[in-house]
């Protein structure tokens, strides 16, 4: 790569000769090159052509988030192509954006059952709620089927939930590393889920004066890897190993797999699984 290489520019360069004026309702009659002019893709993206013709020629300076929108807008990028105009931009992704959803697709579903001895979850990332696990997670962790939708979410067990909180050896620390990880991820959801994180946040404030305590600190860290235990009623000490993943795609949500830390905790989970079958 070359040093000082418009990258930003060829990138808008690229996308705009990609696109089919007629599309636009623009006659294509009488073009010396394919696709939208410069000034058409301004009037699009309401900035001047002046300015969008430096910004192409890398002499723009840093374009805020709001015109790098109007841009891809009127460029009608994808998603991925969207977020590769911020990298270029500005260096950094976009805001997540937020796609509600009641579920998960049929695939992601499959992968988690096909972790037969290794709890899985699919949590929105931005608020806990659990949309999605499989028959390892109801046997080892909690039968989230047996919840009303609202209690499945990891804060409300963790605060409200006295037999989930029974389950935890060292409960102070987990509670404060959840509520840490969750202002950090609320953090990031933006705009379009302030007024949903603002209600979770004052509800748990109510129900628990320990979780109002704890957010009232700021703490915020990753949830990344680490090691949760479990007194489990029927085998009682589990150790397992937790690593979270986002889902490809869908930034609101993030996979967590918990695996059995020593042949011993994989013994207790397989007999687990096997009794819940």
């Amino acid at each position: 790569m070359a040093t000082g290489e418009n990258l930003l520019g060829a990138y808008l360069r690229d996308r705009r000769a990609k696109l089919d004026p007629a599309a636009f309702g623009i006659s294509p009659a009488r073009r010396r090159t394919p696709g939208l002019r410069r000034e058409e893709v301004a009037h699009r993206a309401s900035v001047s052509v002046t300015w969008y013709t430096w910004l192409e020629q890398g002499r723009g300076g840093a374009p805020s988030s709001e015109v790098l929108n109007r841009i891809a807008r009127a460029l009608l990028l994808t998603d991925v192509e969207r977020e590769h105009l911020f990298l270029l931009a500005q260096g950094r992704p976009p805001e997540a954006r937020y796609q509600p959803s009641e579920g998960i697709t049929p695939t992601l579903q499959r992968i988690l059952d096909s972790l037969t001895f290794s709890p899985a979850l699919v949590v929105r990332a931005f608020t806990r709620d659990i949309i999605a696990w499989n028959h390892a997670a109801t046997a080892v962790l909690v039968d989230y089927a047996a919840l009303p939708p609202k209690q499945r979410n990891v804060l409300r067990l963790l605060f409200c939930n006295p037999t989930v909180r029974a389950r935890q050896p060292d409960w102070e620390s987990v509670a404060r590393f959840a509520v840490a990880t969750f202002r950090a991820d609320a953090a990031r959801a933006g705009a379009a889920l302030a007024i949903e994180i603002r209600t979770l946040v004052e509800e748990l404030c109510v129900d628990s004066h320990e979780f109002a305590t704890l957010w009232g600190e700021h703490d915020v860290c990753n949830h990344g890897e680490g090691l949760k235990a479990i007194n489990h009623p029927t085998v009682g000490l589990l150790s397992l190993e937790y690593s979270a993943f986002s889902v490809d795609g869908r930034p609101d949500l993030n996979m967590v797999i918990y695996t059995p830390e020593t042949e011993a905790d994989a013994e207790r989970v397989i007999a687990l699984v096997a009794a819940y079958s």
